[in-house]
């Protein structure tokens, strides 16, 4: 096996951002990092020990404003419930004191996992915040599957059923929607397994499951900061 070996100089200019104090710098100013914390396709939000919200991000800002499952009041992030509210706050009190937790929120027709993450290193004691992150909640309102579509040349009807496939749509269902016969769908499915190189839909699916959490460059919204 060959070994490539690089120059001390090449290995400076590869890596130059961590030697750099004044790029580095720059890249972890606040308004860059809120910027990147945007770029994830996942509802996330930074609170302090007593539920009070430091930042969330495009998508979380969102959930919030639905007020389906989570809202805010007096800076604070709430259930809609006083039983929700009570898991909240339950489960952020225990991620400052470095307990990660899982939560599963429900509410009516709507759901919405929710992982806290402590924002501390376990020998630091308390976490000073709390990351919530959201699970994603459609796979096609992200920007990842149209990526998908164009590397492997899906025809917009094609990335359309991908689409549907990754909501969890049947067949009968997909059909049913584009107002055409399943067979019409199903050679739709076989055409995209062919393109992908996918040896079922399970796996097609998981593909695009796995893919990088891109959100797309149009959205509305100012930050929630505190």
């Amino acid at each position: 096996m060959q070994t490539a070996i690089f120059s001390s100089e090449a290995r400076h200019s590869a890596f130059g951002l961590f030697g750099d104090p004044e790029v580095g710098q720059g890249l972890l100013s606040s308004d860059f990092l809120l910027r990147l914390l945007d770029e994830i396709d996942y509802g996330l939000v930074l609170v302090a020990a007593d539920g009070r919200i430091c930042h969330a991000n495009h998508l979380a800002r969102h959930e919030l404003a639905s007020a389906r499952l989570i809202a805010t009041y007096d800076e604070c992030i709430i259930g809609c419930s006083a039983e929700l509210t009570a898991q909240l706050q339950a489960a952020i009190e225990g991620a400052h004191q470095g307990r990660r937790k899982l939560l599963y929120l429900a509410h009516g027709d709507h759901n919405l996992p929710v992982a806290l993450i402590p924002l501390a290193h376990p020998l630091e004691g308390d976490a000073p915040a709390v990351l919530l992150v959201m699970a994603r909640q459609r796979v096609g309102q992200s920007l990842a599957l149209p990526m998908f579509a164009r590397v492997h040349g899906l025809t917009p009807t094609e990335e359309s059923v991908l689409r549907g496939l990754c909501e969890g749509m049947e067949v009968d269902e997909i059909a049913a929607e584009h107002g055409v016969a399943e067979s019409t769908v199903r050679t739709q499915v076989r055409s995209l397994r062919d393109k992908t190189g996918a040896g079922g839909i399970r796996q097609l699916v998981q593909r695009v499951m796995a893919l990088p959490p891109v959100v797309p460059a149009l959205r509305t919204g100012r930050p929630l900061a505190g």
